[in-house]
């Protein structure tokens, strides 16, 4: 068990058992640790604000305020990512603090694996120029779960003019602009890097084929968006 996965068990062991306490012995026979990398992890979770309270004694040992606690957070990566995306938005106000530490907490709670897919995603998303204050269209989970695999997917899309095309695209990114957000991908209908906004995509399909990199396209487009007015 790797250690991101212990602590999240040290917590799910002290809410099973609360109030009544566990001692670091009884806990590092459980999870097969020694009682100081136990005492360790406990202050960890400690520092990052969970309520574990420590009682010395022959029947002492740690144990947690459930009232104060949340039951194990069942999200999907899209859902922590909104979350993460929500709370960035605070980074400007007063908030910003407490906005950075309640995300900690929520991706801290979250199974690996759901976690390592949301931190893949937030690598992929981008701000450029100044932002709406809200977002437009949906996040479709087909989206999320294309752009985590590399996988093309297969569009219905509406221009400004109302034109509807069907494409291909081998998704890049999500771009936070001044219209709202858009999907980036690699257009293999116009043979270049395109920004689909989100409300304008009709319908979506991912396929089973995965994409070439298209890395130095995509960096190339992200300097042209920092140095010149917003274009998509």
């Amino acid at each position: 068990m790797n250690r991101t996965d212990r602590l999240y068990a040290l917590v799910e062991e002290l809410r099973a058992v609360a109030p009544r306490p566990r001692s670091a012995p009884w806990l590092a026979r459980r999870f097969e640790v020694s009682v100081r990398t136990v005492e360790r992890d406990l202050e960890a979770l400690r520092q990052s604000g969970l309520p574990i309270r420590s009682n010395a004694g022959r029947a002492g040992g740690y144990s947690l305020d459930r009232d104060r606690t949340l039951p194990p957070v069942t999200l999907s990566a899209a859902e922590a990512l909104a979350i993460s995306v929500a709370l960035r938005t605070a980074a400007s106000t007063p908030f910003a603090a407490a906005a950075h530490r309640a995300g900690q907490k929520v991706l801290a709670v979250l199974p690996t694996d759901v976690r390592q897919r949301e931190e893949a995603l937030a690598r992929l998303v981008y701000r450029v120029g100044d932002h709406a204050p809200g977002g437009n269209g949906v996040m479709s989970e087909v989206i999320v779960e294309a752009m985590v695999d590399k996988r093309v997917l297969h569009l219905t899309y509406a221009d400004r003019a109302g034109a509807v095309t069907t494409r291909d695209v081998e998704p890049l990114g999500l771009l936070w602009g001044p219209s709202g957000w858009y999907l980036a991908a690699w257009c293999r209908l116009r043979s270049a890097v395109r920004g689909f906004q989100l409300d304008r995509i009709t319908s979506l399909e991912r396929s089973g084929e995965q994409v070439a990199s298209r890395e130095p396209h995509w960096r190339a487009e992200l300097k042209r968006l920092d140095a010149e007015p917003f274009a998509w």
